[in-house]
């Protein structure tokens, strides 16, 4: 990824990680990377341990920034899921959800759209 790209993505990333702070969730992590691949955002919702993924478009032309999380995304995500319950020693049965946080526009016009349990839980 270029690094204009990675500094554009952690701009959003934190945008996504305020916006979930104030909806009550605590972000433990951010850009968690492993073997399995990576998340953008560890974080608990009481006693859920959400992964979620940060998708940003500037507009709707290049399409749904939520799109973006496809089938191959989700299962890697899952596979960075249960890598970071073993790094963490945390029980497989610990409850888990996956959202998506998709933003689009312009920080003085941003859209964010929060989707919990956007492909499943566990």
């Amino acid at each position: 990824m270029k690094r204009n790209q990675r500094t554009v993505g952690s701009r959003y990333e934190q945008e996504a990680a305020a916006f979930l702070y104030q909806k009550g969730l605590v972000v433990v992590e951010k850009n968690y990377r492993c073997r399995a691949g990576e998340i953008d955002l560890i974080a608990r919702d009481g006693e859920t341990l959400v992964f979620c993924e940060v998708k940003y478009r500037y507009n709707g032309g290049a399409g749904d920034p939520a799109a973006a999380v496809d089938y191959h995304k989700q299962q890697t995500i899952f596979r960075v899921a249960q890598w970071y319950l073993q790094q963490r020693y945390l029980p497989e049965d610990t409850p888990c959800r996956f959202d998506v946080v998709a933003i689009t526009g312009v920080r003085e016009d941003l859209q964010i759209r929060w989707i919990p349990d956007a492909f499943g839980s566990w």
